[in-house]
């Protein structure tokens, strides 16, 4: 028998280490607490609501700065408010909710990213209707082609969210972000993401999506927002080397979909290169019929 008090999430998106503890998460849930037994075995310990303080779900790709420890996340739901955000400081410790109301309607809010000062969200054209499904028999989760995304910027240690800042981002649909950092002695943001082309067929047809890497500057004085597109690879599940979170990095090592969710290859890009190139340095193709999975960056043993 199954009980929904004793979650519902299957734990099965990512892993994170902060605070001393190894998780499991997936954002339908509660982090899961997990360890490596000698034998090599991985056990499950339980749900973690950090001493009550998380008493609902939380994003399966928390930032965790290399510098602090401190680790940063959100949930996000169907009633509002539909996004609220909050951190744990580098013993563990969660830090209290700072609800974002001016995110008006739920969003599918996936991933997100962070700098040494600022916290990045996107509100993009995937959104949930429960009701939809509930009255109508459809899907909770659809696309709105009318909707323009945007991106919002609130200070890291925010207490509320009253010096939150949205930006229109025409066309811009991430589902998953790569990274981001503070140009121009702070007065502007990048952000690496992947961005969502034909978004109406992301939760149908994937074999139609096509993942566009991109590189977004927004000033944070003017309101201009830039955009670079980095590759014209389809790619998507990008990671870099975790030293280099919330600070500018140069490589970047994604997955090739061929098409999506197929993954037939790894890419490295070198993002400090010039505007108008294409910036993959290296590639690996696994060869006719052969797939892998997402990449995973472990750094070299010093020499």
């Amino acid at each position: 028998k199954i009980d929904p008090a004793n979650g519902i999430g299957l734990a099965n998106t990512s892993v994170a280490f902060f605070g001393g503890r190894l998780y499991a998460l997936g954002e339908s849930d509660l982090p899961y607490t997990i360890r490596l037994a000698s034998s090599g075995d991985i056990e499950t310990l339980g749900r973690h609501d950090f001493n009550g303080k998380l008493f609902m779900s939380m994003t399966a790709h928390p930032k965790i700065d290399p510098e602090t420890g401190e680790a940063f996340a959100f949930r996000y739901g169907p009633v509002p408010p539909f996004l609220t955000y909050f951190h744990f400081d580098k013993d563990g410790n969660k830090q209290p909710d700072v609800p974002i109301f001016s995110m008006v309607r739920p969003s599918f809010l996936h991933d997100f990213a962070i700098t040494k000062n600022y916290a990045i969200f996107a509100d993009i054209q995937i959104g949930m209707n429960p009701m939809e499904m509930i009255f109508g028999g459809g899907s909770p989760v659809g696309a709105d082609p009318a909707k323009v995304p945007r991106i919002g910027i609130i200070p890291r240690y925010a207490k509320d969210e009253s010096e939150m800042k949205w930006f229109d981002v025409p066309g811009f649909n991430l589902i998953h972000t790569i990274n981001a950092w503070e140009e121009d002695d702070g007065d502007a943001l990048v952000m690496l993401a992947p961005n969502i082309l034909s978004v109406e067929h992301t939760l149908e047809r994937m074999e139609l999506v096509h993942a566009l890497v991109e590189k977004v500057k927004i000033n944070l004085k003017t309101g201009i927002v830039t955009r670079q597109p980095l590759s014209a690879r389809n790619l998507d599940f990008a990671v870099i080397n975790p030293a280099y979170v919330a600070k500018r990095n140069k490589y970047v090592y994604a997955a090739i979909g061929d098409p999506m969710p197929k993954i037939s290859g790894v890419v490295k890009l070198d993002v400090s290169q010039g505007e108008h190139r294409e910036c993959t340095v290296a590639s690996r193709i696994y060869g006719p019929g052969c797939y892998g999975g997402e990449p995973f960056f472990v750094a070299a043993e010093p020499r």
